[in-house]
């Protein structure tokens, strides 16, 4: 699935099919890897885009972006991401239409089905406005002679998320939006399969106001898998996907 094709065949589709980028601090950015999968349509098995499967340096690139831009991230008041997310949310709604048939495009599920992907996705941005309150830390007076006990919340810097194939926007709707309002920054390897959804995803997360950085998009396969499971800055990671995967993705980054 991830063998590099003959330049010949390369070069003749690059005049017609759409090659997805990587997203870094705030810039849409083309990748310089010579290996791209095939985005295939459902319905015509015709190749509508391609997805280049990124080098090392870029997937490094994104991270250290992501860790810089935690040095101040961090320190943004969660009423103000909270309101970030109550602009993103709003965003949503308005262009579901629009996300619901990319994912039909790319997927191949029915318009309906695509709908239900995007309002599920959306219900979980709605969720993280709340986390003014839900992000609350706790106290306990006098649980000892002369002792108090306090607790916080606190971000834990650069987190990652592993998205599959079969929800192009309520899985990685799960992920950074819940992260970043509680002050991590994050890097997002969408499914090879459906990066035309993360791209709406991420362009309407920059119409939000959310600042460039924040959030960073890596396309990928296998390699940036592994990457993500390695790199030292990266403190989290979140997948959703099949057992074998999930496994490998488990032990690795354990």
């Amino acid at each position: 699935m991830f063998m590099q094709r003959s330049s010949a065949v390369t070069s003749r589709r690059t005049f017609s099919t759409k090659v997805y980028r990587n997203y870094i601090n705030g810039q849409w950015v083309e990748s310089q890897s010579t290996q791209r999968f095939d985005v295939k349509s459902p319905l015509t098995r015709e190749v509508i885009a391609q997805t280049p499967l990124s080098t090392e340096a870029e997937f490094n690139e994104a991270v250290a972006n992501a860790k810089d831009t935690f040095k101040t991230w961090q320190h943004t008041p969660i009423s103000q991401r909270v309101r970030y997310m109550l602009k993103y949310q709003a965003l949503l709604k308005e262009n579901q239409d629009e996300i619901a048939a990319m994912i039909t495009k790319e997927h191949g599920k029915s318009l309906v089905d695509s709908a239900g992907d995007v309002f599920r996705g959306y219900e979980v941005v709605e969720h993280a406005c709340s986390f003014g309150s839900l992000a609350m830390g706790e106290s306990t007076q006098g649980v000892a002679t002369g002792v108090d006990i306090y607790s916080y919340r606190v971000p834990l810097g650069v987190c990652a998320g592993i998205a599959p194939f079969n929800f192009p926007a309520m899985i990685p709707l799960w992920m950074f939006p819940l992260s970043i309002t509680l002050g991590n920054t994050y890097v997002l390897k969408p499914s090879e399969k459906v990066a035309g959804t993360t791209e709406i995803l991420i362009d309407l997360l920059k119409e939000s106001g959310v600042p460039d950085g924040v959030v960073n998009v890596v396309q990928g396969g296998a390699d940036t898998v592994t990457q993500i499971c390695t790199h030292k800055d990266i403190r989290a990671v979140s997948f959703v996907g099949g057992n074998t995967a999930g496994e490998y993705i488990y032990r690795t980054a354990s």
